[in-house]
């Protein structure tokens, strides 16, 4: 089994059209090859003439920690190449970036998901690629989430950079596949290459993450595949003042954690609304004393999630309705219990909206949560419609 890195390192017709441009590298730790090396070293030992690098949120080197934490642009102390940020005074490749180079290769580590915001920087590169004539490959990886798909679509509106457009939450796709779908989705006029995986079998074991790789995090709070799994659920707490457990070792592995709920109490509640919702992991209620972020130094009772070895069922795991039924049961138990984080919280440079909006594109979910009277059937009608829509549209583009 080869990622897109190795095939193109290994496969002399994949490099020969770089040969004689100049090549720029959007990447991040997780972009390494199969014996480990990153892709930057990898290349430039390929001979391919790297001219610039760029890095995402969190920065190449992954060591912006939390959320909206700006990177600056830098000059790589080996390369002597600059290295610009995606996620500093600008999210989109500014002229002078797209100057610096004739072909971009994009091998960011997805973890299947739309809020991730590696999502939305693909999508603003193949846009200003198309403005400025220039090439982008994205050298294909998996997407360890596999490829179910689950979450209502992003409305119109509501347009972020956890949002970039409309997609369900888990949008079951590689990258390279959503690459296609932005190209088509809004007619863009663009040079693009998928370089494509080799044996990659999302229902095999691992069902999605081969189980020969091991796992790297793409950024700093995504520490393991259960986190990979669970994240399209987990996610949306950001948007709450319930901990998602950052301030832990097991970051966004947690349906909530908070000093003044009952796990116990919330696990049991979910089991009456809708059981069938809890099936594919197992949940364990557990403490936590957060070292920084939400209720630091605090006792946290919590629940986690084990979307991992026998507990783990593929095709019954449902994270974010499993997470919107946490929400639902801690309303019903603590109806004054303020859930959301209000609009003075930007959340990644939107302006007087919920952070649970934006995360979900759209104030569907939150108003489930909120209304007395709403049951899982009527989210499951809201979201049924959205997944079978959208399984539908990305049908042709899948790659594997």
């Amino acid at each position: 089994m080869k990622f897109g890195i190795d095939r193109l390192l290994a496969e002399p017709e994949l490099l020969k059209p770089l040969k004689g441009r100049r090549v720029a590298l959007v990447a991040h730790p997780a972009s390494v090859t199969a014996d480990l090396t990153h892709s930057l070293d990898a290349l430039i030992g390929a001979g391919v003439n790297v001219t610039s690098a760029f890095g995402p949120q969190h920065g190449l080197k992954g060591d912006k920690q939390d959320n909206m934490v700006e990177t600056a642009d830098e000059t790589d102390p080996v390369y002597g190449i600059p290295v610009f940020s995606l996620y500093g005074e600008v999210r989109r490749p500014t002229g002078q970036m797209m100057a610096s180079a004739d072909v971009f290769l994009f091998d960011l580590q997805d973890l299947g998901c739309r809020i991730y915001t590696f999502v939305t920087t693909l999508l603003y590169l193949l846009e200003e690629a198309a403005k400025h004539g220039k090439t982008v490959w994205v050298l294909d990886r998996p997407n360890p989430a596999g490829r179910p798909v689950e979450g209502t679509l992003l409305r119109p509106g509501y347009e972020s950079f956890v949002g970039a457009a409309p997609m369900p939450m888990r949008h079951g796709l590689t990258m390279g596949e959503i690459g296609h779908w932005f190209i088509r989705h809004f007619g863009l006029d663009v040079d693009y290459r998928v370089i494509t995986m080799h044996d990659w079998l999302p229902e095999a074991p691992g069902y999605g993450w081969p189980q020969s790789r091991v796992w790297i995090n793409p950024s700093p709070n995504a520490a393991s595949l259960n986190m990979a799994r669970a994240y399209a659920g987990t996610v949306m707490i950001e948007g709450a003042t319930l901990s998602e457990g950052r301030g832990t070792t097991r970051p966004l592995e947690v349906l909530f954690g908070a000093p003044d709920v009952d796990a116990k109490r919330v696990m049991a509640e979910m089991e009456r609304l809708a059981p069938e919702w809890l099936a594919g992991c197992a949940l364990r209620d557990c403490w936590f004393e957060p070292t920084f972020h939400k209720h630091v130094g605090k006792l946290c009772n919590a629940l986690m999630i084990h979307a991992e070895g026998a507990f783990y069922d593929h095709a019954a795991f449902r994270p974010w309705r499993l997470q919107a039924l946490a929400f639902k049961a801690i309303r019903n138990l603590y109806p004054d219990y303020q859930i959301w984080r209000g609009k003075d919280f930007k959340y990644e440079y939107t302006e007087d909206v919920l952070a649970i909006d934006v995360i979900n594109g759209g104030p569907s979910l939150r108003e489930w949560v909120d209304d007395a009277g709403a049951s899982p059937a009527d989210l499951e009608a809201l979201a049924k419609p959205d997944e079978a829509a959208w399984r539908e549209d990305v049908e042709q583009l899948l790659l594997y």
